[in-house]
């Protein structure tokens, strides 16, 4: 039997491909792509020359099946998408299913994805974080929106340019126009950029410079609960004091 192997490609600069996932590459028996033009120029820059096949949204429900019975026979298949980690946020994860699901190995190399930089240069607090990826375009977006005011970890979403307005405008209604923010674009390509401060600050500038590339949002957890102040626990205590102790009139 074969194996599924997962594997990051660069989400900007060409020389992020770590040398493993080049020569996993290399001694697969296929190669499963989002976009085989895409691919094409960076299996061309490592000298990659193994049969690509496409793999992406719109086919991976039809292709998982044949995908998986390859495997069995013995073939060796690498998964990779556009940029980045397949499966975060791009095609992977119904192909992993269904390879566990069957018994068969699958192995993720470690590499490129767009949103730990972004995150960890954000100076947000990086401890603690929730991914959100793309957030619904039209149904579900206010109430995912609602439910996210509250949650305490840094979130990080992924954009469109062409939203990005929109959607930091959207943030300021729900989670506070002077919550803290980090956009990150074009990450680690040449005009890479960090754009920092409150939600509003953020918007007000890309108001007037209109984003291009790639988007990571980066965006402040609620503040936690205070805790019970030492005046109520005074009160709890007068409400039901210890076996044994009268309460203070």
């Amino acid at each position: 039997m074969g194996k599924l192997y997962i594997v990051p490609t660069p989400v900007g600069n060409l020389e992020d491909m770590t040398f493993r996932a080049v020569n996993v590459l290399k001694s697969a028996d296929l190669i499963l792509a989002e976009d085989t033009r895409t691919s094409s120029v960076l299996l061309k820059h490592y000298d990659i020359h193994v049969h690509m096949e496409s793999h992406h949204k719109f086919n991976e429900h039809k292709t998982a099946e044949s995908v998986m019975e390859k495997i069995k026979a013995g073939a060796s298949v690498a998964l990779i998408s556009d940029a980045g980690t397949p499966g975060i946020s791009d095609p992977g994860f119904l192909l992993a299913r269904t390879c566990v699901e069957n018994g068969i190995e699958v192995e993720t190399l470690p590499g490129a994805t767009a949103f730990v930089p972004a995150l960890v240069s954000s100076g947000l607090p990086c401890d603690r974080f929730c991914f959100e990826g793309f957030l619904p375009v039209k149904k579900g977006r206010q109430t995912r929106l609602s439910e996210l005011s509250s949650e305490t970890r840094t979130m990080i979403f992924y954009e469109s340019p062409y939203r990005l307005v929109k959607t930091l405008g959207q943030f300021m209604e729900y989670f506070g126009p002077e919550r803290g923010c980090s956009v990150a674009r074009e990450i680690s390509k040449k005009f890479e950029e960090h754009r920092r401060g409150t939600l509003e600050d953020v918007a007000r500038w890309y108001s007037a410079h209109e984003p291009k590339g790639e988007i990571v949002i980066i965006v402040e957890g609620a503040p936690e609960k205070e805790k019970v102040k030492e005046k109520d626990r005074w009160k709890k205590e007068e409400m039901f004091p210890e076996e044994g102790t009268d309460a203070q009139e």
